[in-house]
């Protein structure tokens, strides 16, 4: 089950990023993020009223709304190195970043022993976000690259946050998340103005945040019934997603790259679950 559902956040986090980088075309990349952000907060906010709370602590919201800052600082860094730098260089730093960090916390920090064919499942899951996400020359800069590595650790700093949170807080965790994303996402934003964009963009936004906090939900709970380093590796093979979704919408092509790229990312995650 731990695995089901750290690859329905990959698949969560894939449509998200697929939607907002669509809505990027049309308005500012800073006002999507807001906006989706907004959307998500809605969301696991409803569903925290309705799903049981029994012990709400502080320091189970508190690793929520660091967890929360980790999301704004990968998709402010993500967004900035993306507008700066390579494409090719930023994207896979940040993918590959946000996966080597959480895994090592896991067997460093919190113990854990994956097996060896989990470890091989691992192994190649990282040439893979690199290789699927490797989209061909750009524009190179330091600073993209640098923006690229400090997306990864916000987007690790996402990932891990959530370990030690009290299943018993319920999802109220996953709220103070959102909340703090938008905080930190707010001042880029902000400096991006005009924010307006059309209702119809505005609800298609809001509706990517709201599959977003549906990710990072999936991810939460599959933390609980498998192992750190199998949940985000997993979890962050969602580059996958916005690749297929772009063959069969936009019939994009694929590269060499991108498809060595797709056949690591399912051998990955048959090693891994054979492993499972």
């Amino acid at each position: 089950m731990g695995e089901a559902l750290a690859l329905g956040a990959a698949l969560c986090f894939g449509i998200t990023d697929f939607v907002s980088a669509l809505l990027a075309r049309r308005v500012h990349s800073a006002a999507v993020a807001l906006v989706a952000q907004l959307g998500g907060t809605a969301l696991i906010l409803v569903a925290a009223l309705v799903v049981p709370a029994p012990a709400v602590t502080p320091g189970a919201l508190g690793w929520g709304a660091l967890s929360g800052i980790g999301t704004g600082i990968g998709v402010a860094f993500l967004f900035r190195g993306m507008g700066a730098g390579q494409l090719s260089v930023v994207v896979p730093l940040s993918d590959v970043g946000g996966v080597v960090l959480p895994v090592l916390t896991g067997v460093l920090l919190l113990g854990e022993r994956p097996s060896a064919l989990c470890w091989l499942g691992i192994a190649a899951a990282a040439p893979a976000l690199w290789l699927v996400t490797h989209v061909g020359p750009g524009r190179p800069t330091a600073e993209g690259s640098v923006d690229g590595l400090v997306s990864g650790i916000g987007f690790a700093l996402q990932f891990v946050a959530l370990v030690p949170v009290d299943p018993a807080a319920g999802l109220w965790p996953l709220v103070a998340s959102r909340v703090a994303s938008v905080v930190t996402i707010l001042p880029m934003a902000l400096a991006a103005r005009p924010l307006r964009m059309p209702r119809r963009l505005g609800l298609a936004a809001a509706g990517s945040g709201a599959v977003g906090t549906l990710a990072i939900t999936c991810y939460t709970l599959a933390t609980r019934e498998q192992l750190l380093a199998v949940a985000v590796v997993l979890a962050a093979l969602y580059p996958v997603v916005p690749v297929l979704l772009g063959l069969s919408v936009l019939r994009e092509r694929l590269t060499r790259a991108q498809t060595a790229g797709l056949g690591l990312a399912g051998a990955a995650v048959g090693l891994i679950a054979l492993a499972g």
